[in-house]
């Protein structure tokens, strides 16, 4: 098992060109199952890729609970070599108001960590998403706001100058639990009172429902996600100003 989830972090590695010599990437570390796992096996492939790459952790003190788990983390990064930085954000004061708190607890994680490597010199940031996110991610767009889109393997940030990498996006969630029972790694709670109450859980068990029901609806959103030749879409849809424009030009020689 650990070799076949280490192969397909090797693949999103190559395949998307995620890693070159020099870089410094900080990993933005929760101590949840998927960080943790990313870290590990990003220390492994630290450890055999044909160049050199820095590897640091990063964590975002949410401040949802008063017991930080300072020394847990600290002992993790200690395993793999690495430093670990952290900072304490009030997150849950500055989405108190707003109408989507996961979205904008993502959104501020994400700018905290970014920010952070800036300030670091780092110039790339890996998170731990993986296949199972950026399947729910693409189903729940679709769902929510007519969208086709999911998040990129690489993402470059041209407002900061980071580049975001996803390394664990050919791993599925339950490889990553195996993983992690399998080295005896012991993932910190979620402190996150929205926890398993989110419209992503919802979504994660709808799509569990429907892939009992169509066993290869998961297969199928999943080849969705790719670019490919033979899609058959509408155009984009026009603006008034384009539509009222195709009307006149239309209706200009029949009065």
């Amino acid at each position: 098992m650990a070799k076949d989830s280490l192969a397909k972090i090797w693949r999103a590695v190559v395949e998307f060109d995620m890693l070159q010599e020099g870089d410094r990437v900080l990993v933005g570390l929760s101590g949840g199952k998927d960080s943790m796992f990313l870290t590990s096996q990003l220390a492994e492939v630290q450890k055999h890729a044909p160049f050199r790459f820095e590897l640091a952790c990063f964590t975002v003190n949410t401040m949802f609970t008063s017991d930080f788990p300072r020394a847990e983390l600290q002992n993790f990064c200690q395993q793999y070599n690495l430093a670990w930085y952290s900072e304490d954000v009030d997150v849950q004061q500055l989405i108190r108001e707003k109408d989507s708190p996961c979205y904008s607890c993502a959104y501020f994680r994400r700018a905290v960590v970014n920010r952070k490597a800036v300030e670091l010199g780092f110039n790339k940031v890996a998170l731990a998403h993986h296949h199972d996110d950026a399947v729910e991610t693409f189903f729940m767009n679709l769902m929510t706001s007519g969208q086709i889109k999911t998040f990129k393997p690489v993402t470059n940030l041209s407002r900061s100058g980071i580049t975001v990498i996803r390394p664990l996006l050919y791993c599925r969630e339950e490889e990553v639990v195996a993983e992690i029972k399998a080295m005896g790694l012991q993932p910190l709670k979620n402190p996150c009172p929205y926890d398993g109450h989110t419209m992503r859980q919802s979504v994660k068990e709808h799509i569990a429902e429907l892939n009992n029901k169509y066993p290869e609806i998961y297969e199928h959103l999943a080849a969705a996600m790719r670019k490919q030749e033979g899609m058959e879409l509408w155009p984009a849809k026009l603006t008034k100003e384009q539509a009222m424009a195709k009307f006149k030009e239309f209706w200009k020689d029949k009065a």
